[in-house]
């Protein structure tokens, strides 16, 4: 896809490649591709274990389900160690990933106002978005109107501001528990796979899936996308009713993210859990 082909916009709105993000992204890529010159087991399953624990809790509750659509509640340490770990997924600052996102749920598809809208195709939505930055979605003093509720609170301020610095101790303590193939795999793997797995809730899954619901726009339920993003592959469900906790509404539906705040529910941590209306899962 060339520059031209993205600029479905306004005439006037202009699109800039940002070299620090395709700096950035290719180094992440290009040192995971090393990976099979640190291969162990044992590496490899950190890496499912972080992919789990930053994506599934992290982004899926922490950053989606929690922060952005306030579909539970949770007491407030628990909340900050929630969005903790989505900060350690690499994926932007809790206010920055917000914003965003409700700004898609507020405009979703429009190709001005929608981040990462897939009417302008596969790529933009999935990973361009990054490559050419609007200041509207990334500029923090224009981003921030979308999540007062974060900014007035400091430790997302500061989380905001350092996420990327967290990667440093967590970097040090993999290579402390088992060296390089820890770090190849746990940071660098990891990173890349997490990555893509929330764009194709971006790109894939507004282009592809049933459709259970006629929502006012192209959002699927895709089972593959589900399972790689531990239940928000069932985007058509969410973007019906995008404040419900649970994305899976069928028994074959497979939600894991679900599974963890039922568990939270069970142990007295979570409150408040919205549920599907009863006319919408008849």
């Amino acid at each position: 896809m060339t520059l031209d082909s993205i600029k479905t916009a306004s005439e006037e709105q202009s699109l800039k490649l940002s070299w620090s993000s395709v700096v950035f992204f290719s180094v992440i890529h290009a040192i995971a591709l090393t990976a099979p010159w640190f291969f162990s087991w044992s590496a490899l399953g950190v890496t499912i274990f972080l992919h789990w624990l930053f994506g599934s809790i992290g982004i899926c509750l922490g950053y989606h389900r929690l922060l952005t659509h306030r579909s539970l509640q949770v007491p407030k340490p628990v909340e900050y160690a929630i969005a903790l770990i989505g900060a350690l997924a690499l994926q932007g600052g809790p206010i920055f990933w917000v914003a965003g996102h409700r700004q898609h749920h507020l405009h979703t598809e429009d190709v001005d106002k929608d981040p990462y809208s897939a009417r302008r195709g596969f790529w933009w939505s999935h990973m361009l978005w990054i490559f050419y930055p609007r200041q509207e979605f990334f500029d923090y003093e224009k981003y921030k109107q979308y999540a007062p509720d974060l900014v007035k609170d400091p430790f997302y301020r500061w989380l905001n501001n350092n996420f990327l610095l967290l990667q440093i101790p967590v970097g040090i303590l993999l290579y402390i528990l088992g060296g390089w193939p820890f770090v190849i795999y746990g940071v660098f793997v990891r990173a890349v796979i997490l990555w893509h797995s929330t764009w194709l809730i971006n790109s894939a899954t507004h282009m592809a899936g049933y459709r259970t619901f006629e929502s006012n726009d192209n959002s699927g339920n895709l089972w593959w996308a589900a399972i790689l993003t531990y239940g928000e592959g069932w985007h058509n469900n969410h973007h019906a009713y995008p404040n419900v906790a649970k994305a899976g509404w069928k028994w074959w539906e497979l939600d894991m993210t679900w599974w963890a705040i039922k568990f939270l529910q069970v142990v007295g941590l979570a409150r408040k859990v919205i549920m599907p209306p009863e006319t919408a899962t008849e």
